[in-house]
């Protein structure tokens, strides 16, 4: 957010022994220090039992968060054996897998969130929903603190890392923390 100096929103990216990948990203509630620091807790719990489910994942954030100000999280699993990605998310952080169309941008999928503060109250996890995916595919996560509408122009012949820098300057907020994590697939990793 202006005017401050660390950012409450933080990205995940995992490899896991080449196999799968693990992506998230986690929004601290508020902006400033104490939604960093809840934000850093969650992507460390999360980075340190990075094989577990990702239900399991969230639940352990929720442990390790109680009596924080609490986060906002969606977590995604790409496994490039069988080409499928799975997600789930507490809050407002949404996940989307986008694919280039001939008229543009196609949003493939949505990942389906649950309401509640990951470290103060959240439902029953949900086991993450599963669906094919194809190379080329671009999962892309962000924030509240990105615009509504910011995927309609996405240039897929740029770089990941470059998307996300394009879709946070072009669709960033000022009124609050803004991240914005893109992945593209590849097929099997090598």
């Amino acid at each position: 957010m202006p005017s401050e100096f660390t950012s409450g929103d933080r990205g995940i990216a995992v490899d896991l022994d080449g196999a799968a990948a693990l992506f998230g990203v986690v929004d601290g509630l508020g902006h400033g220090p104490d939604a960093a620091t809840a934000a850093l807790r969650a992507v460390d719990a999360v980075k340190r039992a990075s094989s577990e489910r990702l239900e399991v994942l969230i639940q352990l954030c929720h442990r390790v968060l109680t009596g924080s100000r609490g986060v906002a999280m969606t977590l995604a699993r790409i496994d490039f054996a069988t080409n499928t990605l799975a997600w789930t998310g507490v809050g407002n952080v949404t996940a989307d897998l986008v694919a280039k169309a001939p008229t543009g941008v196609e949003v493939r999928s949505s990942a389906r969130l649950s309401a509640g503060i990951v470290g103060y109250r959240i439902p029953e996890i949900r086991p993450a929903q599963t669906l094919s995916i194809r190379p080329g595919d671009l999962l892309v996560i962000s924030t509240d603190g990105i615009g509504e509408d910011y995927l309609e122009h996405i240039d897929f012949a740029a770089h990941s890392v470059t998307i996300a820098e394009d879709l946070l300057s072009k669709h960033a907020k000022e009124t609050d923390d803004a991240m914005v994590l893109a992945a593209r697939h590849r097929g099997v990793s090598t």
